[in-house]
């Protein structure tokens, strides 16, 4: 499969590169319009787990702390496969690439959705297809991170992968609303609506994508990107071009702090970001009594909010040229006002609005760290450098959101002994947040500080 997804040379096109130029937004478009349309469909078939847990626990009978092993093992096949995968289709056509792993995640949805028809339903195989779901979207985001980076060049990559990003929360935002209306309408409120139907809608658009748009300009027979906009083409790209896989990820990666400051800040970033993205509806149905209607609402505002922080902070980030981890900072200094606001709120105004808060500030770093690790790796490493990034946040970040957070949170268990005081219940979650926020500000301010210290030097050397 993978030599049929290989980037195949093409015969070099007649056109002028001011032909090019002007043609390359409509051209442009086609791919940005398939990544965009798979990461939202991939959480369609990713979010709609969260929102189905409640149901999950008085339909079905799973309790908090399965439901928590249940995300764990998404999380670690997920953060594996990130990096295995990332490595493995780096080079390789991944616009094709999307639409096979999103046919893929699609098939283990249904099963899921057809399981959870049954009167007894086995944890073990529910456990495993959820992880294969994980293995199946992992490399999902840094994949279009790489088709974007083919057609982008350094002066406009940041508005359109801010654009780009905002397409997840989209989806996750729509995930919820869309499965409990699937399982109402068409299978009487049982809880396997919310996987069934969501997962026929994926399998189709992932087989109409896959024969829209090309990887990169040079599957058109163009120059690249840079080329075609005279821009300088980067040292990192060109060095690349003589190196192989191996020698690439070990200049670049391996032995770049940079890249490595900025994995161990993704981690907490994700702590704080899985932490109430994916434990909302359980805790607003069990700490403050919400409808299983208003739960699902949760999802959506904080997406809402993720979406507006997307559109901004990329376009913030191309305004102050160059200086993602300054306006990350930034971002993360504002999400303890929002952390405030869904611990103490008690009606859904407060709640909604809190969490819109916390969606819009938390993705400065989340979208921001992945803008900065671009500017350290050639183009034919971004999909194994995002994969690196995204192992460091589901290996440790995602999967202690969901494990620890769940001990903490859990009724039936004995909370989670830190620094000498044991946490116990939905209202000691947040103190891990707030810890979390502390360390994002102290390692991004460092990046940001060095950061300012590169840009100035490269002044002074002009």
């Amino acid at each position: 499969m993978l030599d049929f997804l290989k980037n195949v040379p093409v015969p070099k096109s007649t056109l002028t590169i001011s032909e090019q130029r002007k043609r390359w937004f409509k051209e442009f478009m086609k791919p940005f319009f398939v990544v965009v349309m798979i990461y939202i469909t991939m959480y369609l078939i990713r979010n709609n787990f969260k929102a189905a847990q409640p149901l999950l626990k008085s339909q079905l009978g799973f309790t908090t702390t399965d439901l928590g092993y249940i995300g764990f093992t998404f999380s670690i096949v997920y953060g594996f496969g990130k990096f295995i995968l990332g490595y493995i289709v780096d080079g390789k056509n991944t616009k094709k690439i999307l639409s096979v792993l999103l046919f893929l995640s699609s098939l283990t949805v249904l099963c899921m959705g057809f399981l959870f028809t049954m009167n007894h339903v086995p944890l073990g195989w529910i456990v495993v297809l959820w992880s294969l779901n994980g293995l199946f979207q992992c490399v999902g985001g840094p994949s279009c991170a790489s088709v974007i980076t083919q057609w982008t060049t350094k002066k406009n990559r940041g508005r359109y992968i801010g654009l780009w990003n905002a397409s997840h929360n989209i989806g996750g935002g729509l995930a919820g609303i869309f499965a409990i209306w699937c399982a109402q309408t068409f299978f009487k409120g049982n809880v396997a609506g919310m996987f069934i139907l969501p997962a026929v809608v994926a399998g189709v658009i992932a087989v109409i994508t896959f024969f829209i748009g090309k990887n990169r300009p040079e599957d058109l027979g163009w120059a690249s990107s840079e080329e075609i906009f005279e821009e300088p083409v980067e040292e990192a790209n060109q060095e690349a071009e003589d190196m192989t896989k191996w020698q690439i990820f070990k200049k670049y990666l391996l032995t770049n702090p940079w890249i490595w400051l900025l994995c161990v800040s993704n981690v907490f970033v994700y702590i704080v970001r899985i932490g109430i993205d994916n434990w909302a509806p359980l805790y607003v149905t069990e700490h403050l009594n919400f409808s299983n209607e208003a739960a699902a609402n949760t999802i959506f505002y904080f997406e809402m909010g993720a979406l507006v922080g997307c559109l901004a902070w990329g376009y913030i980030s191309d305004f102050l040229k160059g200086r993602p981890a300054l306006v990350a900072t930034i971002s993360s200094f504002l999400l303890p006002i929002g952390i405030i606001g869904y611990q103490f709120g008690t009606t859904e105004l407060i709640i909604n609005g809190s969490l819109f808060m916390l969606g819009m500030m938390i993705f400065g770093p989340q979208l921001l760290i992945n803008i900065s690790m671009l500017g350290f790796v050639p183009k034919k490493a971004t999909v194994v450098a995002g994969g690196l990034l995204g192992a460091f946040a589901y290996l440790f970040g995602d999967s202690m959101a969901k494990i620890l957070l769940a001990k903490i949170s859990d009724p039936t268990q004995a909370g989670v002994k830190l620094f000498n005081t044991v946490l116990h219940g939905w209202g000691d979650t947040f103190i891990i947040f707030y810890i979390a926020v502390v360390i994002i500000i102290v390692l991004l301010g460092t990046v940001a500080f060095a950061e300012e210290k590169r840009i100035r030097q490269a002044k002074i050397e002009v």
